[in-house]
């Protein structure tokens, strides 16, 4: 039986065209700046999200923390949101790394932060108590909200706030792109407001590893720097830039577009397991609750199904694998199911099919349809 994995739209597979394409990669030291596919990648990025210079690095992660480490300095202090991946799923590095502190606000459902809480959250730089404000940080998609996508006019709005108080805005579009096509805008506009970005290539876009940063060519070159420190110089990376290249080509030659499949069966599964008895909304992740509110489809809008179980999670997951399909046990007691360049349209049916079965196997069903 062929195994459906949606646990992350990280376990995709570079296609065979990546494949030839790494292989045959020119190459050279990028510390010295010397790998010429690196140049093009980092050059094609600049130009895709409309800034002056990019930066490959190994990681999403890292991408985040070189440019923290560009941006702030230590003792500053970033406004970001208490469930953003910065916070949540980067080991601290902020605190660790950067020598920064975290004023954390609220998520919303809809993976915004309150602009009026971002405007309050600005310390008072003549008060010796308090650090200084150096970033304010969002995440683009949004992920533990459903990968929401965060509109144009919404980043306008926080940058614009940053910038009355003289702070950058930084942007972890890990999968900024499934936003761009989410909301159906160039990638240059959504990334517009922002003085740095960082997305993977290694998500959605299908390479096997690799991020880039955008930004001017001075923030660039403070990240640089930054990415030396963390030992993030690879020297003949352009191997895995190669992937990279492929996957910001435009229209159906590159990986960009394609997202779109993902989002329409991302949709079709949300609307097969909302008929399923025991499956439920995931809830707000700032106030948990609503676990028997029914699973909304409509909330989908990229990639993820979020969504909770009337059984115990670890044994649904289990029960759902022995069918052959792989979910996550998620943050704020939920299950993802993250559609993927390995899934097919024709394999919605199967996913939902497995769901359906595992929670029938559980008793969850039978309990959900008595309750």
């Amino acid at each position: 039986m062929t195994v459906l994995d949606l646990r992350s739209d990280t376990v995709t597979q570079p296609t065979a065209e990546m494949r030839r394409a790494m292989a045959a990669a020119e190459v050279g030291d990028d510390v010295f700046g010397e790998d010429p596919t690196i140049n093009a990648l980092e050059e094609r990025a600049a130009d895709l999200l409309g800034k002056e210079a990019g930066l490959f690095v190994s990681t999403g992660t890292m991408g985040n923390l070189v440019s923290q480490m560009a941006h702030v300095p230590r003792g500053g202090e970033i406004i970001a949101g208490s469930q953003s991946h910065m916070v949540r799923d980067e080991a601290a590095g902020h605190a660790v790394v950067v020598g920064a502190s975290v004023l954390q606000l609220r998520d919303r459902p809809d993976g915004t932060l309150d602009p009026d809480a971002i405007a309050a959250s600005f310390r008072d730089p003549s008060d010796d108590h308090e650090p200084i404000t150096a970033l304010v940080a969002i995440e683009n998609a949004h992920s533990h909200s459903g990968n929401q996508p965060l509109s144009v006019a919404y980043t306008q709005q926080v940058a614009a706030i940053a910038h009355e108080h003289g702070v950058p805005l930084h942007v972890d579009g890990a999968r900024f792109f499934n936003s761009v096509v989410a909301l159906g805008v160039a990638p240059a506009e959504l990334a517009a407001p922002a003085d740095s970005l960082t997305f993977c290539l290694s998500k959605g876009l299908s390479c096997p590893a690799g991020s880039v940063v955008v930004g001017s060519t001075a923030f660039v070159g403070r990240a640089r720097r930054a990415r030396k420190l963390l030992g993030g110089g690879m020297r003949q990376a352009g191997i895995l830039a190669a992937a990279g290249l492929i996957a910001l080509r435009d229209g159906d030659a590159g990986m960009i577009a394609r997202l779109a499949d993902d989002h329409a069966n991302a949709r079709r599964l949300a609307e097969r397991l909302a008929a399923i008895p025991g499956v439920r909304s995931p809830g707000d992740i700032a106030q948990p609750g609503g676990d028997d509110e029914p699973l909304d489809p409509s909330r989908v809008r990229t990639n993820f199904v979020l969504f909770r179980v009337a059984a115990d999670r670890a044994a649904f997951v289990a029960a759902v694998a022995s069918r052959g399909v792989r979910l996550e046990r998620y943050p704020h007691d939920q299950v993802r199911a993250a559609t993927n360049s390995g899934i097919v349209a024709a394999d919605i049916d199967r996913v939902a099919a497995a769901v359906e079965a595992a929670l029938a196997e559980l008793g969850a069903m039978k309990a959900a349809v008595t309750a």
